[in-house]
């Protein structure tokens, strides 16, 4: 069917819906007079008139009857499959791909994922571990996950979660075999789990900060891991200290099992932020998953 039938099929079927030329071409968004000549066309066209038309009332002939019944089912096929179209529009489906530190799963992700997925059925979301400095662009990730101290200037960075405090805690039984530390100077006489950097293949120096000075102690211990989750279970397993977010040892300190030290010395960080590619065009899924975990502070 040409555009022009299909505009004199639709022009027709809405005239013989409304009996109204004024009526019908309202709905249409066109003159009545644009509207009769259309209707005039397609019955010249067709050879048969489909429209009986009164000083009060329009109305099909039987022609027009037999054309309406044979044309308004598909038009409305039409309508259904545009309005089937619009509501994957207003849900979006696609496959997100993030990578993220260990600990944000937790912090971040695990306590509205959930939510998120119910309400977004038709979006498969996809989150990496990497705890070191990922390139986004070159692993093909939709977006990356890191503290706000830690994002290029070139990036869009979306804040996804409050401010970090970090912690330093063992647990009773270590506590029983060794003094606490009075300062973070004195953890170079602790077994202390450090955390090794794959970007970089260094160890990480813990930071401390007090009276707005700021510093980095670089401590020892005879186990060395690459992500906080199994620091936090060598410290619930009295191996030594670590050093993690506090909303993650929150619950085991509170329990008991972990006791918390020098919480005078250790820094507040800028929360996790979502970052990507300024020139990166944001697909349906994308947008609702940032949209979702954008952080809105109480």
């Amino acid at each position: 069917m040409r555009r022009d039938e299909f505009t004199e099929m639709r022009a027709f079927l809405e005239v013989a819906r409304e009996r109204s030329f004024t009526r019908a071409a309202g709905k249409l968004g066109v003159t009545r007079s644009a509207l009769s000549h259309t209707i005039r066309a397609l019955e010249e066209r067709l050879g048969v008139r489909l429209l009986a038309r009164t000083t009060r009332d329009v109305a099909p002939t039987a022609a027009g009857d037999r054309l309406v019944e044979s044309i308004e089912p598909h038009f409305e096929s039409i309508a259904a499959e545009i309005s089937a179209i619009s509501a994957l529009r207003d849900k979006p489906s696609g496959h997100v791909r993030i990578v993220c530190p260990d600990d944000a799963i937790q912090l971040v992700f695990r306590p509205r994922l959930p939510a998120f997925l119910r309400d977004y059925p038709e979006i498969n979301v996809e989150l990496i571990v990497d705890n070191g400095l990922t390139n986004i662009v070159e692993r093909q990730f939709d977006a990356g996950v890191r503290l706000g101290e830690a994002i290029a200037r070139d990036m869009v960075a979306v804040r996804i979660g409050p401010d970090v405090t970090y912690a330093v805690v063992g647990s009773p039984d270590y506590f029983a075999r060794c003094s606490v530390p009075r300062n973070p100077h004195d953890l170079t006489d602790h077994n202390c789990v450090n955390l090794r950097l794959p970007t970089s293949g260094t160890l990480y120096a813990w930071e401390f900060e007090k009276n707005a000075r700021e510093f980095s102690v670089r401590v020892d211990g005879q186990l060395t891991l690459d992500s906080i989750r199994p620091a936090i279970d060598a410290a619930l397993d009295s191996v030594g200290l670590a050093y993690a977010p506090r909303d993650l040892i929150r619950s085991y300190v509170e329990g008991g099992r972990l006791q918390e030290v020098l919480q005078d010395w250790c820094p507040t960080f800028q929360g996790y932020h979502l970052y990507y590619t300024s020139r990166r065009q944001l697909s349906p899924a994308f947008g609702a998953f940032v949209g979702a975990f954008r952080y809105r502070s109480r």
